[in-house]
């Protein structure tokens, strides 16, 4: 029985099984190109001898990766603090990992996306949020790689994946009429950094959903919509509503465009001494799985955020096998979830505390 090489090389396993170095090769690479006995029989030694194909060289031969990458618009470290992004994320590695890939996240690097994209090693790319306008995203319209996008304005030559987010906005806007808000606030995301088109951008569809069916109650006397701006977590929302408080809003409704940012502003709401849903009534969107624990339950609208990662991921090896299939878009349902966050409209004289009294607990 040979003895144990240290740090194996493929020469040691090609003169061990009496073969070439290139048989070596084929049998992890290629082994169709190997009668079925020889490459199972050149595994045993490697397997004897401890070899394993180095990953870069194995890469290089097969012309292959075997993994999916993901195209953020954030720094990692703020992407992942979205509990939105890591159900997404969960979607895709399911499809992934049983498909046998990996996954490599891909983030601007130094500020720069297209320095980042030079030294991702994928077989196909999940976009995820970032808009069709901007100069770095040339470099993902020239790749030669698949690429499927995500809540993003839809390329002419990409698969893409998105939910009805206009209905879902639409829904969220019509329950708060129903139930009599006639001073509402609406909550919006801040623009993507990496400058999706404003008109097609998640937060354009359901500014969209949400005034079209505000303006239909503004003729039933109800007044304009207030709209503030802020980034899609805990301290965006708080901090929005807040604003809006001090600046002599009084909503009686809030309409936020995540389920983050609502919790936030059900947080401030209380600290200005109103309780939800008896003075103001707050409906999110994502329905995040938290949002049917929180205090109260959240009224939301459900978007299926881990089958939107899957079904990105399921499009993305789609092109994957099949270079030359013609690029197809799905758009996903949407539905309102209504809990204990939203209810009828109090009478005005219980809305909410003057100004000036608010700003004295400040």
């Amino acid at each position: 029985m040979a003895e144990r090489i240290a740090r194996p090389r493929i020469a040691d396993v090609a003169r061990e099984a009496g073969v070439s170095k290139s048989a070596v090769s084929f049998a992890f690479n290629q082994p169709e190109r190997l009668r079925p006995e020889t490459a199972q029989r050149i595994r045993d030694v490697a397997a004897r001898l401890g070899y394993r194909p180095h990953p870069v060289a194995r890469m290089l031969s097969a012309g292959q990766t075997a993994t999916l990458g993901i195209v953020t618009p954030q720094p990692l470290d703020r992407a992942f603090a979205n509990p939105f992004f890591a159900l997404f994320t969960q979607g895709v590695a399911r499809v992934a990992e049983e498909a046998g890939f990996a996954l490599q996240f891909i983030s601007p690097l130094e500020g720069s996306l297209d320095r980042a994209l030079g030294r991702a090693t994928v077989d196909g790319i999940v976009v995820i949020g970032v808009g069709d306008r901007h100069s770095e995203i040339d470099a993902l319209r020239r790749t030669s790689l698949p690429v499927v996008v995500v809540d993003a304005p839809p390329w002419l030559d990409r698969g893409a994946v998105a939910v009805d987010d206009e209905g879902g906005a639409r829904e969220a806007a019509r329950h708060l009429v129903a139930l009599g808000h006639q001073q509402v606030l609406i909550v919006s995301m801040e623009p993507p950094s990496l400058g999706s088109e404003v008109r097609e951008s998640v937060m354009a569809r359901r500014l969209r959903g949400y005034l079209s069916e505000l303006a239909a109650a503004a003729s039933d006397g109800a007044s304009q919509p207030w709209t503030v701006i802020a980034p899609a977590s805990f301290e965006g929302g708080e901090a929005a509503f807040l604003t809006a408080w001090q600046d002599g809003m009084r909503p009686t409704g809030v309409l936020a465009m995540s389920d983050v940012a609502a919790i936030g502003v059900i947080r401030a709401a209380r600290s200005v001494g109103l309780a939800v849903p008896r003075d103001l009534s707050v409906v999110g969107f994502d329905d995040l799985p938290f949002t049917a624990f929180t205090d109260p339950p959240l009224t939301t609208v459900h978007q299926p955020v881990e089958v939107k990662g899957e079904e990105a991921a399921r499009m993305l090896l789609e092109g994957i096998a099949d270079a030359g299939s013609t690029p197809r878009r799905q758009v996903l349902e949407t539905r309102l979830v209504i809990r204990g966050s939203s209810a009828p409209a109090a009478p005005a004289a219980l809305v909410g505390t003057p100004r000036q009294e608010v700003m004295a607990h400040a």
